[in-house]
């Protein structure tokens, strides 16, 4: 390196191992090299011969000021545009001690309640804010966005509908024309394969199909207009149908809730809750559902249980991983949710409480109303009679509705084209008097401009006035007279010291990469680099509308092309699609891109996917979604895919053969060396090759999906390329594909975007979770072109590493044909049943040790799965292994009677601080044996779970997902 360049290189920060380090482990291992290891992993056929045409790292501070300039080219202009998406204040404790705080944003899932009990705590509160506005008692954790969240209404309803009709089903779903046209578009994407017909039709005249299941509407409208559902609801209900309202959230603490009006489904968005428009997302979207339909609710569901103690403990509910159990009978492919979206709007609501919420509602309603009266006097005319905060102006004709639309930008003000005549004008939190005055100026401007006078400008104060003689604009049977959030957690917080302190309470409950390395495999818990997360937050990327004209965006717009052009270069395919907002939906996407492939060759009759027993749940769910029929195939004892299997499966459904689903390196923690013949296998019987992305962390830079024959991937931005898990979610999915899938990527109704045959909108924004993209771009331009591939060599040494240390003690269940590991391992821990201890005890043990569980018996039962990432140093690693080891002597006094085989360190984790400080002790070990069982605890390396072991099963039985009624305080 030149002397003059900047030392401090992000390669150095990322990877955790240093060069001493380095010939400590290949020792270990039983190398020479890392070049040896790696030639010893990856079978040579598949290996890249030249090296990744990426620029050259940047500096963490070359990058930021490289961005800064991109950030200047996005013009920030203040939008009134609406359509789902607005401007929202981000209180200060919640943007700093939340979203710019590892201590959240770095948690996993949380599958492991007794470390989860925070940020558990945080999304219950989600649910209870979301069950309390839309008065309908079951509420899920968060779905990717307001149009995913609508698929799925419709998906349920289609399902429930048609349980017990084989044959010509009931498939008609009728929605009101004032929905959303990115909302429309997603649900006749996820329609289509399912054979449902989207049928849009005006609400005041519906014409009911006799295969009509279900109705949905929106509240307000697209145009803003609030409409009484009231009669058409009872009508449908008597006929048996299905009602969905996709209700604004904040409106509905004015407006009478979906609920009350009698729908059986609420959806929507929670943008508005103190979440940034951030060009399209991340946002966490909701789902509220009447009781009799909690075993249908899709996605992640927070319940209440207790645990060992019999204390309240909080867990994720049995069907929010129902794919994984379902497989290809889910109803629902949904894997990443908006968790860390969904606890700060949770954070957003318990901070202002219902009359806060009441008052910002009300503040924009009022300006929203002082600006349509201004308007009259000036003679546009709002064809709203009711509204909430959004204004449809006629402009009377074309050519004065561009006229005022093109006045607008040149203040810095985006409106809404509504038809040929309309503009739409949108009023949000962030929305001031003098942003008001801006608006009639530019009315007045175009008056002027016509001939058609001038109004008088008036006083702040005399708006204050007017605003005082205001009321609602909502018409009276629809004004919400039930009262929400009366719950104790949404009346304490409201000063910031409390906000603070409580935040930090939940903080502190919870285990994240702030602690300890989190070893879950096919998870790939990385670092989540400060640098990369920094810009997110900058302005110029924050509060941009996804729905801007593209002369604002320019910084954007290159940010995404050159992430495009940078994840073709590593999967090595020709066209990109950011659009997918988690990995099922890259799933579900790729799958869809190649049924239009298909289509488009007169092959409709090919819908067979072929896919590997070990395969994800996600895949046969996500396939049976994009209207494909599950065929398995089996794996050998070596974990890898049975070629003669396959090969039999491909011939006999040679005719009718979609395609294959293949992870890689494989679920088991291989390079199978029969790749490139398992793709070749199914090329030559018609099908394409869709690769999970799931372990592109062990390909960047060595090898990638077109080498090994692949056809599409999605990528896991969230696993590979570092965007924060976030607790359970924000997550993005994009995919990869080759020339001939190309045309058929993603379009999008309101702003261009895929291919020349492109398939429907699978997200509500055109390049999804857009903000958070700028994560995995900081992550591949400061790492440049040889840190990425550094960075896959070191998590196939950790992984080897780790083995090495291990496998004299375990049983290692899957290695290559060299015996070694790709990034991640799996250790059989079944051989200990007879001695009563299952991999449920090995992961809960591990907690007292300060280390999360690895992956519990997926894709194997009774096994755990690890993987230690690149990110990790050597020390950690030796600690994790250190404790494992220790974990395997207190297995061996098991068997040597010394600890009872009922009542020992393992069964009886996680052992908190209210059950080692008790008076009691009725345990046949002591208290430092099950608090600190190495001394290395005693360092500050202890983690004290809030809660004992919880009762997954009593919390099924007994599904609890919201905050208890007030009454139960009062008694209390």
């Amino acid at each position: 390196m030149s002397p003059i360049k900047y030392n401090d290189q992000f390669v150095n920060r990322h990877i955790g191992i240093n060069k001493k380090q380095l010939g400590e482990m290949l020792e270990k291992i039983g190398v020479s090299s890392l070049k040896q290891l790696i030639e010893e992993t990856i079978p040579k056929h598949i290996r890249l011969q030249d090296e990744l045409n990426l620029p050259e790292a940047l500096s963490e501070f070359e990058y930021l000021e490289a961005l800064k300039k991109l950030a200047s080219q996005n013009q920030n202009f203040k939008s009134f545009i609406g359509y789902g998406y607005y401007g929202t204040i981000t209180p200060s404790v919640i943007l700093r001690n939340i979203f710019e705080n590892p201590g959240w944003y770095t948690q996993y899932t949380p599958y492991q309640a007794e470390i989860s009990q925070g940020r558990l705590e945080a999304l219950f509160n989600f649910q209870t804010m979301i069950s309390d506005l839309t008065e309908l008692p079951i509420a899920n954790a968060s779905l990717l966005d307001e149009a995913t969240a609508a698929a799925e209404a419709m998906s349920m309803f289609y399902n429930l509908k048609n349980k017990r009709i084989k044959n010509d089903p009931f498939n008609q779903f009728i929605v009101s024309d004032t929905i959303f046209p990115h909302t429309l578009d997603v649900l006749k994407s996820r329609a289509e394969p399912l054979g449902i017909k989207v049928v849009l039709s005006d609400w005041k005249n519906f014409v009911l199909p006799e295969k009509t299941f279900a109705v949905l509407f929106q509240y307000p409208d697209k145009n803003g207009t609030i409409e009484d559902y009231t009669d058409l609801i009872t009508n449908l209900k008597s006929k048996e149908l299905y009602v969905a309202i996709t209700a604004d959230i904040l409106s509905l603490t004015l407006l009478k809730s979906p609920g009350a009006l009698g729908a059986d489904v609420a959806i929507g968005n929670t943008q508005r809750f103190g979440i940034p428009m951030g060009f399209g997302g991340p946002h966490a979207a909701y789902f509220a559902t009447k009781e009799k339909f909690k075993r249908q609710i899709p996605g992640r569901i927070i319940g209440l249980s207790e645990d060992a103690n019999g204390n309240p403990a909080l867990r994720m509910a049995l069907q929010t991983r129902e794919q994984h159990i379902k497989r290809d009978k889910a109803t629902s492919n949904i894997c990443t949710a908006q968790a860390l979206l969904a606890i700060m709007a949770g954070m957003y609501a318990v901070y202002h409480g219902a009359e806060g919420l009441k008052a910002i509602a009300k503040r924009i309603h009022l300006l929203a109303q002082l600006l349509d009266n201004t308007l009259k006097e000036m003679g546009f005319n709002n064809e709203n009679d009711y509204f909430f905060d959004t204004l449809k102006i006629d402009c009377l004709d074309e050519n004065a509705r561009n006229e005022i639309y093109n006045i607008a930008l040149k203040h810095h003000i985006n409106l809404l084209k509504i038809g040929k005549y309309y503009i739409g004008i949108s009023i949000d939190e962030t929305t001031q008097l003098e942003d008001i005055e801006q608006l009639i100026i530019i009315f007045d401007e175009f008056n002027q401009a016509n001939h058609r006078g001038s109004v008088p400008r008036i006083s702040h104060q005399a708006y204050h006035q007017k605003a005082h003689e205001l009321s609602y604009k909502i018409p009276e049977k629809l004004i919400r007279k039930s009262e929400f959030l009366k719950h104790p957690i949404f009346n304490s917080h409201h000063t910031e010291t409390k906000m603070m302190r409580y935040i930090k309470r939940l903080e502190n409950k919870d285990l994240s990469l702030t602690h300890s390395m989190i070893p879950l495999g096919s998870c790939t818990m990385k670092l989540n680099a400060a640098t990369q997360l920094r810009p997110v937050s900058w302005e110029a990327f924050a509060n941009i509308h996804p729905f801007a004209p593209a002369e604002q965006t320019k910084g954007y717009q290159q940010i995404l092309a050159e992430l495009e052009t940078y994840l073709c270069e590593i999967t090595g395919f020709t066209a990109c699609s950011l659009q997918p907002n988690s990995g099922a939906q890259g799933e579900y996407t790729g799958l869809m891109v190649i049924r239009a492939y298909h289509k488009a060759n007169g092959d409709t009759q090919r819908n067979i996917a072929l896919i590997p027993s070990s395969a994800h749940g996600t895949n046969p769910a996500s396939a049976v979604m994009a209207g494909m029929k599950v065929v398995v195939v089996q794996c050998d004892e070596e974990g890898n895919i049975d070629i003669e299997n396959l090969k039999s499966k491909a011939l006999e459904y040679k005719d009718q053969l979609s395609c294959l689903m293949v992870t890689y390196p494989s679920t088991h923690g291989v390079f199978e060396e029969s790749i490139k013949e398992i793709c070749a296998t199914i090329h030559n019987h018609g099908g394409k090759v869709y690769m999970d992305g799931a372990n592109m962390n062990a390909q960047v830079g060595l090898t990638n999906p077109a080498k090994i024959g692949a056809d599409v991937c999605h990528l896991n931005l969230h696993k590979t390329f570092s965007i924060p898990h976030g607790g359970g979610g924000p997550g993005m999915g994009p995919i990869c594909v080759n020339d001939s899938l190309a045309p058929y990527l993603p379009n999008h109704p309101i702003i261009k975007t895929g291919g020349k045959e492109g398939i429907q909108a699978v997200s509500a924004a055109p390049w999804g979770s857009a903000s958070i993209l700028l994560i995995s771009y900081a992550y591949i331009k400061m790492l440049g072109r040889d840190g990425v591939k550094s960075a896959t060599k070191y998590a196939i040494l950790n992984s080897n590493y780790i083995k090495s240390s291990l496998e004299q003690d375990y049983d290692i269940l899957y290695v290559g044909k060299n015996g070694r590991t790709a990034h991640e391992l799996i250790i059989d821990l079944r051989s200990f049943k007879p001695l009563g201890i299952d991999a449920t005890d090995v992961a809960k043990r591990l907690i007292d040790y300060g280390f999360h569980a690895p992956t519990l018996s997926f894709p194997v039962a009774g096994t755990i799965m690890i993987e230690p990432t690149e990110s990790e140093s050597k020390d950690e690693l030796d600690r994790f292994c250190e404790a494992m080891l220790q974990i395997r002597r207190e297995i061996e006094n098991i068997a040597q009677g010394v600890f009872n085989k009922d009542n020992n360190p393992l069964v009886n984790a996680p052992h908190t601080q209210a059950v080692l400080t008790a008076t009691a002790w009725n345990f046949p070990y002591s208290r430092e044996a099950a608090a600190y069982p190495l001394p290395y605890l005693r360092d500050g390396y202890k983690f004290w779970a809030s809660v004992a072991r919880v009762d997954n099963a009593k919390g099924d039985r007994n599904l609890i997902c919201t905050c208890p009624p007030i009454e139960a305080f009062v008694e209390h």
